[in-house]
């Protein structure tokens, strides 16, 4: 229990993930990546939530090539990229 403001509230620890394996449709380098459809939606948490970010890509692009308001993962939580062509 915590105290705010002079209300007391339960506070309640973040869960931490050891690691998180991402799927993405395109990365750079840099492990910035983009998505497709609905992956993006819990993906980029999944990244921000793991002590290691693994991501799997369809295809990894030169560094410039990702359109920047495209990116819904940036690279600083991004650990590992792997290129796995479908």
């Amino acid at each position: 229990h915590r105290e705010i403001n002079g209300r007391m509230y339960v506070l309640e620890k973040p869960l931490k993930g050891d690691v998180a394996l991402l799927s993405a449709d395109r990365g750079d380098r840099w492990g910035n990546l983009t998505y497709r459809k609905s992956a993006r939606n819990f993906n980029p948490t999944m990244a921000m939530a793991a002590d290691l970010s693994i991501a799997q890509v369809r295809r990894i692009v030169e560094l410039g090539e990702l359109d920047p308001e495209m990116i819904v993962t940036p690279g600083i939580f991004i650990d590992r990229l792997v290129e796995v062509p479908v």
